[in-house]
């Protein structure tokens, strides 16, 4: 059983988060703030972590980004009532995994835990099997149909974002930030290239498709 550490100074969000994740089969340890997770921490083996930004002592930003300098890869869900783009990009920048605002969508929420943990699990192994179909971390390659496909950087870890989310929609900006990173200076349009290239590289490949969703993004489907 995955074990949920929420860390949120505010006594009736940490009952209500609780409930919900406990309603989903999910373990629950808290914590009042970044200080108070960190020592948490010292005692619980946990799977991820809910956090809150605003905090006192240590806050959601500061939190993860001392995790993030230990060498921590716990997968983080941060929380806010700061909507701002700007918050957004803060967030991001320093190492959460995901970001959602509040009020939160109790369903969304666990949508998006869900994910992270199946993401981490997939990290953890550093490669994804679909059928006969093998994405290989190690050496950003391919394997199936008799050949070994090896992929420049880009493409791979595009390619590798895209099948550990099966079904879910990216835009092409939220796929600019995780993969050439917030501050690049390329275009968008560089993500519509290089899916153009993995389409024609895997043409024919039954396992996945890379599907355009007008008006929004791409999504991976898988067909196994």
């Amino acid at each position: 059983m995955f074990k949920i550490l929420i860390v949120d100074d505010n006594a009736n969000t940490r009952k209500y988060l609780s409930a919900v994740m406990t309603a989903e089969h999910f373990d629950v340890v808290t914590a009042v703030n970044g200080a108070d997770a960190l020592r948490v921490m010292e005692h619980e083996k946990v799977d991820l972590a809910i956090v809150d930004v605003m905090m006192p002592e240590i806050d959601g930003y500061e939190l993860v980004r001392m995790l993030r300098e230990a060498g921590n890869d716990l997968p983080v869900l941060m929380v806010s009532a700061k909507q701002l783009p700007a918050d957004r990009k803060q967030g991001f920048k320093s190492g959460a995994d995901d970001y959602i605002t509040k009020p939160v969508d109790a369903e969304e929420m666990v949508l998006r835990i869900r994910a992270l943990l199946r993401r981490s699990q997939i990290a953890l192994e550093r490669r994804i099997v679909l059928g006969n179909a093998v994405l290989d971390y190690e050496s950003f390659t391919v394997k199936g149909h008799g050949e070994t496909v090896e992929l420049p950087q880009k493409e791979f870890l595009l390619l590798y974002k895209l099948l550990s989310y099966p079904g879910q929609i990216f835009t092409r900006i939220q796929l600019m930030d995780e993969i050439w990173g917030i501050d690049s200076d390329s275009s968008p349009e560089t993500v519509t290239v290089h899916i153009g290239r993995l389409r024609k590289r895997f043409e024919g490949w039954s396992e996945f498709d890379i599907v355009s969703v007008r008006g929004l993004g791409y999504k991976a489907v898988k067909n196994i």
